[in-house]
């Protein structure tokens, strides 16, 4: 593997971090639509109804648990094998619950309290596009990436398994785990896995030129 200089790393970490703050935009499009969420967030959502009810604390919030629960993972995979935790990693994990804190206090201000279904399925779906597609420039970064993907490719690397088949697996863990826990599971999850993948299949090559050309430029 080519060595990177460390400026081709904090290049790589800028690009993750507007990739991810894309995508967690679209993250909390759909979870306020309150028509579900994507699985990763399904769990996240159980976890932390769950702690709320048993300890009633204010401070927690939802991208703070999220934050934790990420945490829990880095520091599990870290004990599997360290090759897989990157620079970018922490940062999706660190990053990614207080991205989504900051955006849902920022739409409370704007979306009714009320909205009809017709508002709250366009959250959904553009929700779901612009998630892919932030999802997309995360991975094309090469920097790390966020909790489904990067669970999906350890266990896809250790038992020698398509990652696409695991990644459908470890989603549906996760959802099956969060609705047991008291997350919400209705059309934006289904949304979520049938046009995900297809969206982000669409962008993934546009994006992946579209990095390579501004890290080229960049460190030229």
């Amino acid at each position: 593997m080519e060595k990177r200089s460390l400026k081709e790393w904090l290049i790589r970490s800028f690009i993750l971090m507007i990739g991810l703050t894309i995508a967690h935009f679209g993250v909390t499009l759909f979870l306020l639509s309150d028509l579900g969420a994507d699985p990763f967030n399904v769990l996240i959502q159980g976890i932390y109804r769950k702690l709320v009810n048993l300890t009633g604390s204010s401070l927690l919030t939802h991208g703070r648990t999220h934050m934790l629960i990420s945490l829990l993972i880095i520091a599990f995979l870290l004990l599997i094998d360290k090759i897989y935790i990157k620079a970018g990693t922490v940062l999706c994990m660190i990053c990614g619950g207080p991205i989504i804190d900051a955006f849902t206090w920022l739409l409370h201000f704007i979306l009714p309290d009320n909205m009809h279904l017709i508002y709250r399925l366009f959250m959904l779906i553009f929700g779901c596009i612009i998630l892919a597609y932030g999802m997309t420039i995360v991975i094309q970064s090469d920097a790390g990436t966020g909790p489904n993907d990067l669970v999906a490719l350890v266990l896809s690397d250790k038992i020698h398994k398509k990652f696409g088949i695991i990644r459908l697996i470890v989603d549906a863990v996760f959802t099956l785990l969060g609705f047991a826990l008291g997350g919400v599971v209705g059309a934006g999850t289904i949304v979520c896995i049938a046009l995900v993948g297809p969206v982000a299949g669409f962008f993934l090559p546009v994006n992946g030129r579209l990095v390579n050309r501004c890290v080229r430029k960049s460190c030229s």
